[in-house]
């Protein structure tokens, strides 16, 4: 869809969609430059140039166990043992028909052999007359049996990664399989987190002044962002001073920031002064969503004119759920798309309620839950979501072990237990409870 049109500080906020809000922000966002990283380092990147295997694997025939390389015709007998074949060496060492020769795992087959005998089939004997050892074969084989021919892992030629691929620990081995030591990925985004208010203290204050309360949203937005595979950088706490609070958006732009999360200061009151900083610098699309919690959500863009970069900024709501449900909903697949995936939408699953779901008759409401796998004993099951307690934006614990976001409706009344409904997942279902 295309995206509002830019506001100006006299405009109202007319409340848009989530899923208006969601589309915005994706079209604003831009894909970041590539970069050369060590192998072992792009875990969680997203590869921007194919990776291409220069050579077979294996690029000899190799053994898949420990016994014998023997001439697949000869069959079970007594046969003299000519030497060994060593993973990792290589000789003259040669195979006659009517000869053995001792393999070891993932060793060259010598030439002249075209199968393995595993170790368990055979018997070592006492040397002949001519004092060579002896080996009897009891069990036939056919010709290629436990050996790796040539390219049957990876061909030569073969792409290991395609551009747009996510690189796990998997893709790591097989680069450092075909000799990519480095890849070509999409650079992660580093990532400002401030929060805003003079009510606001460091998480480590001992102890609390006259209406002072501790900093949960920063410390949250920082491991958020992180857990994308953003770089991130802590501008602090700032408080309700127009002036300090450019200036740490000056900081965070002249120190390289691609992205600035802000908390607090984001609804209309007279101290809430982000949406004023913001519609001074940049460019606002959208500074009301209709969604529970979280409707002040603002985003918007800036123009550093000194190296024509596009910074996105995203201004959260100061209650922490709320900075918690914006930042699932809408920043973490902004900075998936910055990291160059090629669906950074979070995914969804239906679910079904275990108890009762309180719509709201204003907004679509997103609830915290944790979802688990339900098994109908018969090879089926499905996911059932379980409520965290009070939904109050102000109420963190209710976050606690949640796993999804629950979609529910607009409207009255309830949602009734055993009704499905949509999740967006937000965490790991590897972490996922049993019950």
């Amino acid at each position: 869809m295309a995206a509002q049109g830019p506001l100006t500080p006299s405009a109202a906020y007319g409340m848009i969609s989530i899923s208006e809000a969601q589309a915005i922000v994706l079209e604003h966002c831009r894909v970041l430059p590539v970069e050369r990283v060590p192998t072992h380092e792009a875990v969680g990147m997203v590869c921007a140039e194919a990776v291409v295997a220069k050579d077979p694997l294996p690029p000899f025939p190799a053994s898949i166990k420990d016994g014998y390389a023997v001439v697949a015709s000869d069959g079970p007998g007594e046969y003299p043992l000519v030497g060994e074949a060593l993973a990792g060496t290589s000789g003259s060492l040669k195979v006659e028909p009517g000869t053995v020769a001792y393999i070891t795992t993932g060793a060259p087959l010598p030439p002249g052999a075209d199968a393995v005998v595993m170790i368990e089939q055979t018997e070592a004997l006492a040397p002949g007359d001519d004092g060579r050892k002896r080996v009897k074969v009891n069990k036939g084989v056919v010709a290629g049996a436990d050996v790796r021919p040539v390219g049957v892992d990876i061909g030569c030629g073969t792409v290991i990664l395609h551009p747009g691929d996510r690189i796990g620990i998997a893709e790591v081995g097989l680069a450092g399989s075909v000799g990519a030591a480095a890849v070509s990925a999409y650079r992660r985004p580093c990532v400002a987190v401030l929060s805003n208010g003079d009510e606001i203290v460091s998480s480590d204050t001992a102890s609390l002044g006259p209406g002072q309360i501790r900093d949960s949203n920063r410390p949250m937005l920082l491991a958020a962002a992180r857990e994308t595979g953003a770089l991130v950088t802590d501008m602090g706490i700032v408080g309700d001073k127009q002036g300090s609070l450019e200036e740490t958006f000056e900081k965070a732009i002249q120190d390289g920031a691609d992205v600035i999360i802000t908390s607090g200061g984001v609804s209309m009151g007279a101290r809430d002064l982000i949406k004023p900083l913001l519609e001074k610098k940049g460019t606002i699309y959208f500074g009301k969503v209709c969604m529970k919690p979280g409707k002040p959500l603002t985003f918007a863009t800036i123009e550093d004119s000194g190296s024509g970069r596009t910074i996105l900024v995203f201004a959260l709501p100061g209650n922490p759920v709320s900075s918690y449900a914006c930042f699932h909903l809408v920043v973490a697949s902004a900075l998936r798309k910055c990291q160059g995936w090629r669906e950074p939408s979070l995914r969804r699953v239906h679910v079904r309620l275990s108890s009762a779901a309180k719509m709201d008759s204003g907004r679509p409401e997103f609830q915290r839950a944790r979802i688990h796998w339900e098994s109908d004993g018969e090879g089926a099951g499905q996911f059932v979501a379980k409520g965290t307690g009070s939904q109050l934006s102000s109420r963190l614990l209710s976050a606690l072990s949640a796993n999804a976001l629950l979609e529910i409706p607009q409207g009255t009344g309830e949602v009734p237990s055993g009704a499905t409904v949509s999740a967006v997942l937000v965490d790991d279902l590897r972490h996922m409870s049993l019950q």
